[in-house]
């Protein structure tokens, strides 16, 4: 039997709680996994049963929700993070990291966090959980994905302003981002020849270069010289005809340059479904593709969509791997 999905809680105070409660009680047995974190911050009408083992999981998870108990210092109070808790938060997060490595979960789905807490309780120095779990998987690169039924999509540069993004999208990066994705897609995802499109970065991908000049000067000589015996890669494409649905059926993943060109089609096609999947490391990490959403959370109306969504493609791709 593969082994269970581990779910590390996140920010206690934000909405992953109560997802994660409305998550188990939408999949159980379909899709065991269980909850890294304080029982006592979970809904309480939900069921839950705490275990010691990850093996557990597999049988509980048809009648409760498995719980990890970790310990936190401060009482939660939704919708108000409380620093004093962040190294327990960071302390979920390793713990699911040390079990999916060892083989006791089959994959890490991972709760939002909320980093100015992380910050402030314990100097959190990551920019967010994507690369915290590069630093402890040893890894000095990894790729984000966003994906979904509609759109696999890759943002070559991230979190950076606009105007850095010509200067920071470089053919190396360039180069690992394919990489990175095209091996994500053979061994989580089962594409045994991936085909990846990759976006220009300016308009019309340049015209000619009429409207820019990367492209012509290094980003189709690279996508030329790149090896096609394991993959096939395209490009570069306008952004704004690569995500029709004719488009889409011609590639198994786009590459975007910035974060924009890649979240704003995925968040159009598939606002409430989209996943976020970091590539690149040596163990399967999914996400909800939102934050803590403070202002709802101890509501009752989060929506769990994107969490359950998370824990069904970690379920797959480990069941690809």
């Amino acid at each position: 039997m593969t082994a269970p999905i581990a779910l590390s809680c996140g920010e206690p105070a934000g909405i992953g709680p109560e997802i994660a409660a409305k998550a188990w009680f939408e999949l159980r047995a379909r899709c065991p996994f269980f909850y890294i974190g304080d029982v006592a911050h979970l809904p309480a009408d939900t069921p839950t049963q705490q275990i010691s083992d990850p093996a557990q999981a597999n049988e509980i998870c048809a009648h409760a929700l498995p719980v990890l108990q970790l310990s936190f210092p401060a009482t939660n109070t939704a919708g108000q993070p409380d620093p004093s808790n962040a190294p327990s938060v960071i302390d979920a997060i390793e713990t699911g990291v040390s079990l999916v490595q060892s083989g006791a979960a089959s994959a890490l789905c991972t709760a939002p966090i909320h980093k100015k807490a992380l910050i402030d309780g314990a100097g959190f120095a990551y920019p967010g959980h994507t690369e915290f779990l590069a630093a402890l998987a040893g890894r000095k690169r990894v790729v984000m994905m966003l994906a979904s039924e509609q759109l696999r999509v890759v943002p070559a540069t991230i979190h950076i302003p606009l105007s850095r993004v010509p200067s920071e999208l470089t053919p190396d990066l360039l180069r690992e981002t394919i990489a990175i994705t095209a091996e994500g897609l053979r061994r989580q995802f089962g594409v045994p020849n991936p085909r990846i499109a990759i976006a220009g970065l300016n308009p019309h991908a340049g015209e000619g270069g009429k409207m820019g000049h990367e492209e012509l000067d290094w980003i189709a000589p690279l996508i030329s010289d790149l090896p096609g015996d394991t993959c096939t890669v395209t490009g570069p494409h306008p952004a704004d005809t690569m995500f029709h649905a004719a488009a889409r059926a011609r590639y198994d993943a786009a590459i975007a340059m910035y974060h924009d060109q890649a979240l704003i089609p995925i968040k159009t096609l598939d606002f409430d479904r989209g996943v976020n999947v970091t590539l690149g490391l040596p163990f399967i990490r999914t996400s909800p593709d939102h934050g803590t959403a403070l202002d709802i959370a101890g509501q009752g109306i989060a929506n769990p969509t994107s969490l359950i969504e998370a824990l069904k493609l970690a379920q797959r791709m480990a069941q690809s791997a």
